[in-house]
């Protein structure tokens, strides 16, 4: 299967998740650190029954890999941005939370261009710019 449509995957499944997240938030009356320890569990459990194959990987992926690995998923985004996400969800309607929340790729690709060495194409320009756009006329008013 080719990666957009893991990609195209990944925002359906976040889309139709933080709906249910914030569902689950409100009715439970449930503090957003709660909501994400819940999440964090049960994503723990199921993630580490389907990786277990490859756990033997681990040693030779280096240390600077892993460090790499805990900074960037385990503090940036799965401790940090998920703590901001639901704390966000909690306190406001997914209209105004979701588009802002899932500017992630245009951060994703800054990083890329600044720190990458991904190369910056008028495609990849006028792409940032339309998204930078749309964030703006979701969010207005």
């Amino acid at each position: 299967m080719k990666p957009q449509i893991f990609a195209l995957i990944t925002a359906i499944c976040w889309g139709v998740g933080g709906y249910f997240e914030k569902k689950g938030l409100t009715l439970g009356n449930l503090s957003p650190t709660m909501g994400i320890t819940i999440r964090t569990g049960v994503a723990l459990i199921i993630l580490a029954a389907a990786s277990y194959p490859q756990w033997k990987t681990l040693p030779q992926a280096g240390s600077k890999a892993l460090l790499y690995m805990v900074i960037g998923g385990g503090v940036v985004a799965g401790a940090v941005g998920m703590l901001c996400f639901y704390t966000a969800i909690k306190g406001a309607p997914l209209n105004r939370v979701m588009p802002i929340a899932f500017t992630s790729p245009l951060f994703g690709a800054l990083m890329g261009l600044a720190f990458g060495g991904e190369p910056i194409t008028l495609k990849v320009g006028l792409g940032m710019a339309l998204t930078i756009g749309g964030i703006i006329l979701l969010t207005i008013g």
